[in-house]
């Protein structure tokens, strides 16, 4: 069973192998023995095989110091599209009939009825699969499933339609304050082949107080808060998303360990409207791979840290495109080493790129439409890849204004033009 313990450790030296790329690539030496001294201390604390993730060696660069292997964040059974169903448990739901799972199996829900909730209350060590085959669920006040103890709980979709909804404001249970229609307190992965749709009509669509995980399916989700939330960590592989939220797309945070409250996504199709931000991980952001289309949103892209190893990114933004502030302790930077990313702002004071710290573009092929492409109050660094503003290619970022002042038209503080 994976302890808490462990889950901390690994949380703690993501964040470790992120802040080494704070230094920038001007500093690769430098880089290279930061990236040294986070890989003796991880090892002195423990020997799991996150501790493999940093490289170092005379001459690399801090970004390349810093690439992270995230193979280990989904096991085997997280990439599993379908359910083995030989010892499965048929249950054909019926109106004002709760349904608890209180023993580690694999279920199979099917059917159409009102003010029902499937919730799970397993041991602590429990794995739970939940098989979603074309159910449709409707409650007032409850979520359609709530897991209250499990070790794991896997939400799988046959080749089918579902469909989930809550109609008015949820209902706390004890001193658990319900606000999803589909919330848990464990571990929650979501995969499958068929899709689901989710809508929430006074809360979030689905919420997690450990990880949330999906790695494959076909979701739409319609929230008036979050529509994916999680206490401990996002972590996306793959599945096409449709989100229209009311606030936050995916949100992680986590008020009691800042290492924790991160996102990272690896893959998969999104198309996201946000009446907040589109992306926020308190610690940090990840993407190394993926389509995200932002249509609408307040910020694109936020979190402490934020780095870009690749993906397809288009995003349009009426404050910043994507930002990084002094959310947690840690170091405060943008890192682009990769990706096709198209950043189109709003008018008035919007920053395409803003960094509260420091802004390496290490590569990637950029394009920016907006009075201000970059700013940054610390260091800014253009070291390849490349960048396009306003129909001009760039060559370097200058600072030519000191502390977070703001640049003229056709490209804002910090642009060098060739």
């Amino acid at each position: 069973m994976k302890t808490k313990k462990i889950k901390k450790i690994s949380a703690i030296t993501l964040a470790l192998l992120l802040s080494v790329s704070a230094v920038g690539c001007s500093n690769a030496q430098d880089g290279s023995e930061d990236a040294a001294a986070a890989q003796t201390a991880i090892v002195q604390e423990t020997s799991t095989p996150t501790t493999s993730a940093i490289t170092s060696s005379s001459g690399t660069t801090a970004a390349d110091a810093s690439v992270l292997d995230t193979s280990e964040l989904f096991s085997e059974r997280d990439l599993e599209q379908s359910a083995d169903l030989a010892d499965a448990t048929q249950i054909n739901l019926v109106s004002d009939q709760d349904v608890t799972l209180n023993t580690e199996g694999v279920y199979v829900l099917s059917g159409e009825a009102t003010n029902v909730t499937v919730v799970v209350e397993a041991a602590e060590d429990a794995k739970v699969q939940i098989v979603l085959d074309g159910v449709r669920i409707t409650n007032e006040d409850s979520p359609a499933i709530y897991v209250k103890e499990a070790d794991k709980v896997f939400v799988t979709s046959t080749d089918s339609e579902s469909y989930m909804e809550v109609t008015g404001s949820y209902v706390a249970d004890g001193d658990t304050n319900l606000d999803a229609v589909i919330f848990s307190r464990a571990d929650l992965t979501l995969n499958g082949t068929g899709s689901l749709e989710i809508v929430s009509n006074d809360g979030n669509g689905i919420s997690s107080k450990d990880d949330l995980k999906i790695t494959g399916g076909v979701y739409n989700i319609q929230s008036s808060a979050d529509a994916l939330e999680a206490n401990d960590a996002i972590l996306i592989n793959d599945g096409t998303l449709t989100i229209n939220s009311g606030k936050d797309a995916l949100h992680s945070e986590n008020d009691e360990d800042a290492a924790l409250g991160y996102i990272i996504i690896k893959g998969g199709d999104f198309r996201i409207s946000a009446g907040d931000d589109a992306i926020q991980g308190n610690s940090f952001v990840q993407i190394d791979g993926g389509t995200i289309n932002i249509e609408t949103s307040e910020e694109g892209i936020e979190a402490t840290s934020v780095k870009i190893n690749d993906g397809q990114i288009t995003l349009y933004a009426k404050d910043d495109g994507i930002n990084a502030s002094q959310k947690v302790d840690g170091n405060v930077v943008i890192e682009v080493n990769g990706g096709t990313i198209n950043v189109k702002m709003g008018s008035g004071d919007t920053d395409a790129f803003d960094s509260n710290g420091d802004l390496y573009i290490n590569g990637g092929t950029i394009t920016v439409e907006a009075s201000s492409a970059f700013d940054a109050d610390g260091t800014a660094q253009l070291n390849g890849g490349d960048v396009t503003v306003n129909g001009e290619k760039i060559t370097q970022i200058t600072l030519s204004q000191g502390g977070g002042g703001r640049g003229g038209a056709g490209g804002g503080r910090g642009m060098g033009r060739q």
